[in-house]
């Protein structure tokens, strides 16, 4: 049956799609269809989970942890959240500011929908990720984004920022390592963005930090809240465990910040799915408190597989890119490729483009709001790599 007489509900009426998923599904279909695709639009580590952490899955179902829990979170998971930001980040919480989610993207959006009104403005410093705005909309906010090109390093200025606060403002949304752009912010980037916020107490700040271990910026990784300390109250810091542990599909996010919309969190989560998987809650506390080695492996096979992409692309004609300070995304400029091949008019008909003439899998920039880039995840095998950037010279060499 494909005709329905059931009208969709107004609220989805302008949602989109995931790209990135909308990417990886049309790589599989051509894949299965017999095209040699290589997929660089894959937003998770190519790694196994690490051994101890299933084993600890292991032992968590052997012992009967497979009932529900209490929905913010089992009291184990919480203490190693708390103890990870006081480890990792100097930051101070109690039980009561913690919350567990199914995956960061739950964190956040439990997040908006707790803290957003009709009409409030939601600032998106862009290129942000792909489901930022959407789940504002969901919220029935109002998405203002806060451009920062490549100029700029993809970084907002203090500037921008106070131009664009309104009285309507009720949210800054940061998120560094970003992605889709790699970028992150210093201390004294953060500071300076702090100055302006206090300027204006109507504001709270989510820092979506999911990408924390894998950073190689010159200073290391620095958490919103540890650079403001004096924001620490109106800062709400989510994190999880699927890119630092490979725990992609376990599907385990966790947030921290004031404790009356933690509360407001906990009781719409109640009402939706619930708490996370038990037997997930388990592994991630072995994944806290267990030996970081793992993480750090990771990291450095990430940098490792940078520090040979970025100088490869760049040597590419027609494209710039810019190096990155963590995740695993590299976001090229692509308008000089574009502006040369005819029948092409902007990053979306180039991925196209690529997909048809390299059967090469990446994700448009304007799905970030990064027109004329593309975005490639690098979480792939170092032969995919090297074979990528070949198809790229062969077909960009034509043009």
């Amino acid at each position: 049956m494909t005709n329905s007489h059931f009208k969709v509900a107004d609220r989805l009426q302008h949602i989109k799609p995931s790209a990135t998923l909308a990417v990886a599904a049309r790589a599989a279909k051509m894949r299965a269809a017999g095209h040699d695709v290589i997929g660089l639009g894959a937003g998770e580590p190519d790694f196994d989970t690490p051994e101890h952490i299933c084993a600890a899955a292991t032992q968590a179902m052997a012992a009967g942890q497979t009932r529900y829990t209490a929905v913010d979170g089992t009291a184990d998971l919480k203490q190693a959240v708390m103890a990870k930001f006081k480890r990792d980040n100097g930051l101070h919480y109690a039980p009561e500011n913690i919350i567990i989610s199914t995956g960061a993207k739950q964190c956040l959006f439990n997040l908006l929908q707790a803290l957003i009104n009709p009409g409030d403005e939601v600032l998106l410093p862009a290129p942000y990720w792909v489901s930022y705005p959407d789940m504002v909309n969901l919220a029935e906010g109002s998405p203002v984004a806060i451009q920062a090109g490549q100029q700029q390093h993809f970084r907002i200025t203090p500037e921008q920022l106070q131009q664009a606060i309104t009285p309507r403002t009720r949210l800054l949304m940061l998120n560094a390592p970003n992605n889709p752009t790699g970028m992150g912010y210093s201390r004294a980037d953060y500071q300076a963005l702090g100055e302006v916020l206090e300027q204006h107490p109507q504001v709270a700040i989510s820092s979506d930090e999911i990408y924390e271990p894998i950073c190689w910026a010159k200073d290391g990784f620095i958490s919103f809240a540890s650079a403001c300390p004096q924001l620490q109250d109106r800062s709400f810091i989510i994190n999880g465990v699927s890119k630092a542990y490979a725990m992609t599909g376990w599907r385990i996010g966790y947030l921290a910040g004031d404790a009356s919309i933690v509360k407001a969190m906990t009781k719409l989560q109640s009402q939706s799915t619930s708490n996370a998987c038990s037997i997930a809650q388990a592994a991630a506390v072995a994944a806290l408190n267990g030996d970081q080695q793992c993480v750090h492996t990771m990291r450095d096979a990430f940098k490792h597989r940078h520090d040979w992409l970025i100088p490869a692309l760049n040597k590419l004609p027609h494209i710039s890119c810019l190096p990155t300070d963590g995740a695993f995304y590299a976001l090229p400029d692509c308008t000089a490729a574009i502006a040369r091949i005819d029948g092409v008019e902007d990053d979306l008909q180039f991925s196209e483009w690529l997909l048809e003439q390299a059967q090469l899998a990446v994700v448009p920039g304007s799905a970030f709001l990064a027109p004329g880039h593309v975005r490639l995840s690098y979480a792939t095998s170092m032969d995919n790599l090297k074979q990528a950037v070949d198809r790229l010279q062969r077909v960009l060499e034509k043009i």
